[in-house]
């Protein structure tokens, strides 16, 4: 491992250099590979006189420590917290040499930005004349924020440790000594790695709970939810074992999918430069925050528990299996086979349609089936069109801002296909649909009047979803991320759930 200790304190011979000196010691005896630098001993302008750090040249005193922040694994920051954050050596410091291009990059996708010093880790070691409590419950630790997140962690560098000693101005010689040895055991624990248990199983699960895209699961259970609804089943819906067994097999294979998904998008989601939360992928893989080793393990373990929890279900729903092998069969068949070979809809230009499909009639005829539903009845099949219609606009404008990276991987969405316009027009047409329906089902009371009053909604909110969509149409020049849009179409799509789920449960 390659540490480099920073020393922030424009004097060496501080209490901040003993701390310094010290963890170095213990750094080494871990077995690392350790560089220092003080702040103090470099001549260097800290102030930034161009539009961009990029224009001032660096002084030769900054080009080696430049590189020495490039080099290292583990960086290490020893400075005292004046004025709530660091002293301004430290901050001329890092404005010199955290530069575009070399911290950090400007992109279309994510925030806007993307740190490029990923894979490396920060120690933050401060003194302070404010107890730490204090600091910590009443100042909420401004410099310690700012540094772990607006500073390190913009540019990539997770997890960053915070280790706080004070009141320096209240201790005595043997605080002094304690902190020290607090230091030193500091640099010690470098042997076990740079990250502690804790620390890499936060970042573990935060990686896999990035990877299962969770915000898309929850209109699933709505429209599984009201298929289970309108079986009226005579014990209940929520009390129902068979109804929580029946979305646990859901849950379990819309996991799958999206792994799957992960896996074999990873070359478009490499070239993509509008991804955003509703598009382009979770990006674990592009990140290197999970390997594909650990999708495939992800994606079995996800199938495993479907298996089990289907086979719970077929033991326990009342009523013939038939029709649940049947309805389940096609819904895995159409959720996998999205993106999985042999089928790769997506890559075929039927990846909207699945989706709507799967997410609309799929999901609400298991609800229906599982709870001893007929199939065959009208009333599931009534019920999913709205829902079929108003899904479209929104999965097809999602293909916008990956069109460019879709393409030169053969993928090939509507937005592929059609080009932006086209898709917009679709997504257009569909928002139109969708309302005209919704209004229809509200006036003729049709799907058991599941549908009433959605049309004093949806019929407003798509007047105004036509209208921002008219606009993009209308806008000149290359079209990039659509966040507004995308979200004012999955709010399209949410009340076209919640409706007849309230309608139902109401009844």
């Amino acid at each position: 491992m390659k540490v480099l200790v920073i020393l922030g304190h424009p004097r060496t011979d501080s209490l901040c250099g003993a701390l310094a000196e010290v963890y170095s010691e213990g750094a080494r005896a871990a077995g690392t590979e350790l560089k220092s630098l003080a702040l103090a001993s470099l001549d260097f302008d800290p102030h930034v006189h161009t539009p961009s750090p990029n224009q001032q040249p660096l002084e030769k005193d900054l080009e080696a420590p430049r590189g020495l922040v490039g080099w290292a694994d583990h960086l290490v920051f020893v400075y005292p917290t004046w004025w709530g954050t660091m002293p301004a050596l430290l901050k001329g410091f890092l404005d010199r040499i955290m530069t575009p291009a070399f911290a950090f990059r400007s992109c279309e996708g994510g925030t806007g930005y993307e740190g490029l010093l990923q894979g490396r880790s920060a120690q933050l070691i401060t003194t302070m004349d404010t107890p730490p409590l204090i600091h910590r419950l009443v100042y909420r630790q401004p410099g310690a924020n700012a540094m772990a997140r607006a500073t390190l962690g913009f540019c990539g560098v997770r997890p960053v440790r915070s280790l706080t000693f004070g009141s320096v101005r209240n201790s005595d010689e043997a605080q002094r000594e304690a902190w020290l040895q607090r230091a030193r055991q500091e640099g010690l624990r470098l042997a076990k790695g740079r990250e502690s248990a804790g620390e890499w199983l936060a970042h573990k699960a935060g990686a896999w709970l990035q990877a299962l895209r969770l915000q898309f699961y929850p209109m699933t259970f709505v429209a599984y939810t009201v298929g289970a609804l309108a079986a009226a089943p005579a014990g209940g819906v929520f009390g129902n074992p068979v109804f929580w067994l029946g979305y646990l097999c859901l849950f379990f294979l819309e996991v799958a999918t999206v792994l799957v998904n992960e896996r074999v998008d990873v070359g478009s989601d490499r070239q993509n430069r509008f991804y955003g939360p509703f598009t382009g992928g979770s990006r674990v893989l592009v990140e290197g925050l999970l390997s594909a080793r650990a999708l495939g393990v992800g994606t079995a373990v996800a199938l495993v528990g479907f298996a089990l929890a289907f086979g719970a279900l077929l033991a326990t729903a009342p009523g013939d299996s038939g029709p649940i092998l049947v309805v389940m069969a096609v819904l895995v068949v159409l959720a996998i086979g999205y993106t999985a070979a042999p089928l790769k809809l997506c890559y075929r230009g039927l990846g909207e349609l699945d989706v709507a499909l799967t997410h609309s009639l799929g999901v609400l005829l298991c609800g229906y089936v599982f709870l001893a539903g007929d199939w065959a009845a009208s009333l599931p099949w009534l019920l999913s069109l709205p829902l079929f219609l108003a899904i479209v606009p929104s999965i097809t404008l999602s293909g916008i801002p990956d069109r460019e990276a879709d393409a030169a991987v053969g993928k090939g969405t509507l937005a592929v296909r059609l080009g932006n316009d086209g898709a917009l027009w679709v997504a257009l047409s569909f928002t139109i649909l969708a309302a005209v329906s919704g209004a229809l089902f509200d006036a003729l009371g049709w799907a058991q009047g599941a549908y009433a009053g959605i049309g004093y909604v949806v019929v407003p909110y798509a007047a105004c979803l036509v209208w921002l969509l008219w606009r993009a149409l209308r806008r000149e020049g290359p079209r990039g991320r659509i966040d507004g849009l995308m979200a004012a179409s999955l709010g399209y799509v949410l009340w076209f759930g919640l409706f007849p789920l309230v309608n139902l449960v109401m009844r």
